[in-house]
């Protein structure tokens, strides 16, 4: 056979196996009617390891089992869309899309990391121009404080351009009651600030939140016999070195807490990158999804298996959905299992995407919808 021949044979294969596709698509109706009436679960585990049994032998089993587990995934989600108002996050999907209000919110109490002047302040002041902020030590307080209602949003560090994932936010966000409302991505500029009067050659300690010292190496490197020291937060250090008898100590913060501080600003724009951008999201207690929100977060565990990330990475492609993100964390006292975060650019305006949402939710039990919103610079 020539190379024409061999094409036109495997077209021919290619339209019977589209074929019997679309014929299991129909009869997969059936079985979402049936499954509505009886109440029963989209996804059936041990229904599926007897097909994967039968069907994938000889010598490619291996291939067939990839295939089969693309159709499995295509065949549950089709039956969520058939079941869309038996679906428990579907419900709360549509109950979000219902309340929320046509415009985000102006003026709330918002909880944030740090002290005046840090750079979560000043997130919150873009997102909220009439905000009444609480300030937080730590970032588990923020997420307890919308989590108990004593603020109605919290804003949080998510990511770095440059020093990349805030691992503490990440693994906190496995353990807490939130949903992401919005999302900002703000430049991050960094000077060295320190007492009035104090020169540079005077400096023997710098202090700064870690991300940050990571964002400035490269300037903390040409001070010669400098202690580099980790410090809570930017403008907590900025404080810090303002209250402090040490005449040698300066901050990494933001140049702006030399205002809120009475300090001077030693050197600026310290940043190893000026394409220097941190994401922040903005969370609640109550799911909120605002007209235009066109950004989905969510996070699962997946099977300690072959191609299982494959398989699901492969159903966001299938619908074109474009994936922005995607973070895994190892699940503390369980060997090699892991917590994926995706981002992706996505609305539940479009059933397929709720759909997709639905069935990840009934087939897997770690899964967590975070929140539909849109990100703004």
């Amino acid at each position: 056979m020539n190379l024409e021949e061999i094409r036109n044979a495997i077209d021919a294969a290619d339209d019977q196996i589209a074929e019997l596709i679309n014929k299991r698509m129909d009869i997969v109706k059936n079985v979402a009617e049936y499954k509505k009436q009886t109440g029963t679960g989209v996804a059936d585990k041990k229904r599926e390891m007897e097909i994967l049994n039968r069907v994938c032998k000889g010598d490619n089993e291996d291939y067939l089992r990839l295939l089969f587990g693309a159709i499995f995934d295509s065949s549950r989600s089709y039956q969520s869309w058939l079941l869309d108002n038996k679906n428990p996050l579907s419900e709360r999907i549509a109950a979000a899309l219902a309340e929320t209000p046509a415009l985000f919110p102006r003026k709330a109490i918002v909880a944030c990391q740090g002290v005046e002047g840090a750079f979560s302040q000043q997130a919150c002041n873009r997102l909220f121009p009439v905000a009444s902020i609480m300030y937080f030590s730590e970032f588990n307080h923020v997420f307890k404080a919308v989590e108990s209602g004593l603020c109605a949003y919290g804003i949080l560090p998510l990511e770095n351009s440059s020093y990349g994932s805030v691992g503490e936010v990440y693994d906190l966000m496995r353990t807490k009651n939130f949903n992401i409302v919005r999302s900002i991505r703000m430049h991050i500029h960094h000077a060295l600030l320190a007492k009035k009067g104090v020169k540079l050659d005077e400096i023997t300690e710098v202090i700064s939140i870690e991300p940050a010292l990571g964002q400035c190496s490269e300037f903390l490197k040409t001070l010669k016999d400098v202690k580099i020291t980790a410090f809570e937060n930017t403008a907590a250090a900025a404080e810090y070195v303002a209250k402090s008898p040490d005449r040698g100590l300066a901050a990494v913060c933001s140049a702006t807490c030399a205002d809120y501080y009475g300090l001077d600003v030693l050197s600026d724009g310290i940043q190893n990158n000026d394409n220097n951008y941190t994401r922040f999201i903005c969370i609640s207690k109550k799911p909120e999804i605002y007209p235009g929100s066109n950004r989905i977060s969510l996070m699962l565990s997946l099977p300690h298996e072959t191609g299982s990330l494959y398989r699901l990475v492969g159903r966001f492609a299938a619908l074109g959905l474009n994936l922005n993100k995607l973070e895994s964390r190892t699940i503390a006292g369980k060997d090699f299992s892991f917590m994926f975060y995706f981002d992706f650019e996505g609305s539940v305006v479009d059933e397929r995407v709720r759909a997709l949402l639905a069935d990840l939710s009934e087939s897997n039990h770690s899964f967590v919808f975070l929140g539909n919103y849109l990100e703004v610079n």
